[in-house]
């Protein structure tokens, strides 16, 4: 049995037996709405929804014509009624497969495997370029699902000890939403349990300066109070937030050597 793939992410693409196979642009409308609902849909929504503008006579005489349109001797990208769609069971969807996997990151409880693949895995944006509403809707709906499963992938590598991975998957969710603080908040907490307090500060020092620059914010304390522990908490021999060691030269609260200013 031939393979058939349908891409949604970073770009519309259908692949039969790994060749990519050209689909008219009317087509891949109708290809991408069924793919992003994993059910059987009503004629109507389907046509009401993709033909928005068009009267019910034309939007359904426009469905019709790109199902006609999809047959092809041995192809099944759509099981047709005479009132419901759906995408062929046999199609894959790297889109349905990003969201399993999204979500097994997000399940405490298992998700063992999941925690294996690389981060970048959740990278991609859905169907970059395509501005109708019931794409943008369904665009956000991951872009959200993506974040908390970086951030959660992030925290359980951390506890698990497994560093590397933890910062790989920590600088992903930083990377898909720069202004987002409990993103940063978990990259830092991942550098501190490895020992690596430079590394801790560089990373809030950037945040810092991005939230000051978009937003003209300074960070929360919560995400504050991670340094601070650090740096003048007693594992610093007592010294608190601002307070120098013996012999040094006294500066400023809030200017303490390593410890994040707070503006």
């Amino acid at each position: 049995m031939v393979s058939v793939v349908l891409v949604l992410l970073d770009g519309f693409e259908l692949r039969r037996g790994g060749r990519v196979v050209p689909v008219p642009m009317t087509v891949q409308r109708v290809l991408a709405f069924l793919a992003l609902h994993d059910r059987m849909l009503p004629r109507s929504q389907v046509a009401g929804t993709l033909w928005l503008d068009a009267s019910e006579e034309r939007a359904t005489a426009s469905l019709r014509s790109a199902l006609w349109r999809l047959r092809r001797p041995g192809d099944a990208l759509v099981e047709v009624s005479p009132s419901h769609l759906q995408l062929a069971a046999g199609v894959t969807v790297d889109y349905r497969e990003a969201i399993g996997h999204a979500r097994a990151l997000l399940d405490e409880a298992g998700g063992g495997e999941a925690l294996e693949r690389n981060p970048g895995y959740l990278s991609g944006e859905l169907l970059p370029g395509w501005w109708e509403d019931w794409v943008l809707v369904e665009r956000e709906r991951f872009r959200q699902l993506r974040l908390h499963a970086l951030e959660a992938s992030c925290r359980r590598l951390t506890r698990a000890g497994r560093f590397a991975q933890a910062v790989e998957a920590g600088l992903a969710a930083v990377a898909l939403e720069p202004l987002r603080e409990s993103a940063h908040r978990l990259l830092i907490a991942a550098h501190l349990a490895e020992g690596n307090r430079a590394e801790a500060l560089r990373q809030y020092r950037v945040y810092q300066r991005l939230l000051r620059e978009e937003l003209a914010l300074d960070p929360s304390p919560q995400i504050q109070t991670l340094l601070h522990e650090v740096f003048n908490g007693p594992a610093a021999g007592g010294r608190r937030f601002g307070t120098a060691r013996p012999g040094s030269t006294s500066r400023p609260a809030g200017s303490f050597a390593g410890t994040p200013s707070q503006g």
